[in-house]
């Protein structure tokens, strides 16, 4: 299947993380975790660009090594989105849609990536497309969750556990996937703005494309993927990449 032109993928990777140090860097099964994040992105049939968004020379020469495409960018943005669009001035080429990939995500879908796209295309309206996985309704403040109405509207994301089921009926949350498609003029007036105080408050970069009246839109995805944010996620990770079905085509 011949990929679609216009669709460009920008994977955001920071050195200095403050939970686990250099966490892109890390090893797992002989490749560092921004290389899994890169390597797996590349398996997507609906994107035609991949770049890793770096901020430090030393994650830019390690993509280098393993002949990922590369660009080196401020270490002063406020987060991964700001990054991005950064990477995207520097490519100057015309792209229907600018997904942001997390490198944090050594188990990412490539399938995933494929319906983002898919959605937003179909939903034109959509400033902004974050899927989203049902979880169980639990509490963990690494996980961000999303309250959606019926029309697939993003009304609040959020560390909390929310909604907040005061009869304790429902068993399952919607968390944040971190595929992030934007349209390039979404991607420019987010960036034009400032922090917002709910930003601030939730460390959550989406909070500020809410605050600003963007229409932001989710739909729900089978299957799982997690962040590796403390040292746990990276344990786990090491045990699940060997038996990953996606990790023989690319290992």
């Amino acid at each position: 299947m011949k990929k679609s032109r216009g669709i460009l993928v920008l994977i955001p990777a920071r050195l200095n993380s403050k939970r686990l140090p250099k966490k892109v860097l890390l090893p797992i099964a002989n490749l560092p975790l921004i290389i899994h994040v890169y390597k797996r992105v590349l398996l997507a049939r609906k994107i035609s660009d991949v770049f890793i968004c770096c901020d430090d020379k030393i994650i830019f020469d390690c993509a280098k090594k393993f002949g990922a495409k590369a660009i080196l960018t401020s270490k002063k943005h406020k987060n991964g989105t700001e990054r991005i669009w950064e990477g995207f001035k520097k490519l100057k080429k015309k792209y229907n849609l600018i997904l942001d990939v997390q490198g944090d995500e050594p188990l990412i879908n490539p399938q995933h990536i494929d319906k983002v796209v898919d959605f937003h295309l179909k939903n034109k309206d959509a400033d902004i497309v974050v899927p989203n996985l049902l979880i169980k309704n639990y509490f963990n403040k690494n996980i961000v969750k999303i309250v959606s109405n019926k029309m697939n509207k993003i009304i609040y994301f959020s560390r909390a556990q929310i909604p907040y089921d005061l009869e304790r009926k429902e068993k399952k949350l919607k968390k944040h996937l971190s595929i992030v498609s934007f349209t390039p003029q979404a991607l420019k007036r987010y960036t034009s703005k400032k922090q917002t105080l709910n930003e601030k408050i939730e460390k959550i970069e989406l909070l500020r494309a809410l605050d600003i009246g963007m229409n932001v839109k989710t739909f729900t995805l089978e299957g799982d993927s997690f962040s590796v944010d403390v040292k746990k996620d990276f344990i786990r990770a090491k045990k699940y990449i060997i038996h990953d079905k996606f990790f023989k085509l690319y290992k």
